[in-house]
């Protein structure tokens, strides 16, 4: 029975922001910009304070932080390991971090494509040499990708632990 002292409006009305949250979150994991983690945790808080934190308690949400807090230092060494495993200067990880700012304005293709084409621009600003800046982009690729993986696994892991908690 999830309630809050009686009043079942705001237990419905909380419910549902913290689902809308955590929805959200999920559609925000591949945005370089958003915390889809940090907003699925939120969404999960708001879930366990509708149940008067009944299921999901202090010590779950604690660990839960804890999780959120690795998935977004993963996300962040995730892009730059891409970019450096692939030989980029520093020069062609901060053009990774401009072309994904920068590929907001366009859409999905554009955050997806931004990383690889400001560390690719960014790194033959810095040298010239052709080979190099295509595996600098080819790096801030993979290291977007490497990041959307990251915040994935533990976005879904989080939510997997909150399914749980109300399962058993």
């Amino acid at each position: 029975d999830v309630r809050l002292e009686g009043d079942h409006g705001m237990t419905a009305l909380l419910l549902l922001l913290g689902i809308a949250l955590i929805v959200f979150g999920v559609v925000a994991l591949v945005a370089p910009v958003l915390p889809g983690v940090a907003i699925i945790y939120l969404g999960i808080l708001v879930v366990a304070w509708a149940d008067n934190f009944t299921r999901i308690g202090p010590l779950m949400l604690f660990v839960m932080l804890g999780l959120m807090l690795v998935a977004l230092v993963a996300d962040n060494v995730a892009a730059l390991f891409g970019a450096r495993r692939a030989g980029a200067s520093a020069w062609g990880v901060f053009g990774a971090g401009v072309g994904a700012l920068a590929g907001l304005v366009f859409g999905l293709p554009g955050v997806v494509l931004g990383p690889a084409v400001g560390a690719l621009v960014f790194e033959y600003f810095r040298n010239p040499d052709a080979k190099k800046a295509l595996r600098a982009g080819a790096g801030g690729f993979l290291g977007f990708l490497l990041g959307v993986l990251a915040k994935a696994v533990f976005g879904f892991l989080l939510i997997g632990l909150a399914v749980l908690a109300y399962v058993f």
